[in-house]
């Protein structure tokens, strides 16, 4: 891991900002096609939870769809589609809120708690093959950084204007 480090700062020195910046955007590009071509996998080999909702699975704890939409960052339009999808499928469902009678709980079922920790256990083995050569120091690395890239790109995202020149 170090020599990876030593290598990127070497090579980081020699570049701009902007080349750098460029040469990650084509890094991302090349992730977010292979988290799609992982999501199709885990539809055909897991095909319990639909592809894209297994996010919001992990997030269902008790809460109603609102915090959900809000935990998820996503409309809650979406929110409530995904779940009437969940709950159509026996993974999720439904009670009444004790605090609001207008409003439900949503709480995985049996199938839902089994179908995620299936789901989860998949995505597990893809990535211990995937990081099979790495050292646990090169793994903790990653993660450490792309967490806080995730955290520094979401409060840009944040503070940025217009979205679409964002992109």
């Amino acid at each position: 891991m170090r020599r990876l480090l030593l290598e990127a700062t070497n090579a980081g020195r020699r570049r701009t900002v902007r080349t750098a910046t460029r040469e990650l955007g084509t890094r991302l590009q090349e992730l977010l096609t292979g988290v799609r071509l992982l999501k199709q996998r885990r539809a055909h080999h897991q095909p319990a939870v639909p592809p894209g909702l297994v996010g919001l699975l992990r997030q269902i704890d008790g809460c109603q769809a609102r915090d959900l939409a809000e935990r998820s960052r996503l409309d809650p339009s979406t929110v409530s589609r995904a779940v009437a999808t969940l709950v159509a499928d026996g993974l999720v469902e439904r009670t009444a809120d004790p605090d609001d009678r207008r409003a439900s709980r949503l709480t995985l079922t049996e199938a839902g708690r089994t179908a995620l920790a299936d789901t989860e256990d998949w995505y597990g083995r893809v990535l211990a093959g995937a990081l099979a050569d790495w050292t646990p120091d090169e793994v903790t690395a990653f993660s450490v950084a792309l967490g806080r890239f995730t955290r520094d790109l979401e409060v840009a995202l944040a503070h940025h204007d217009n979205l679409e020149d964002a992109r």
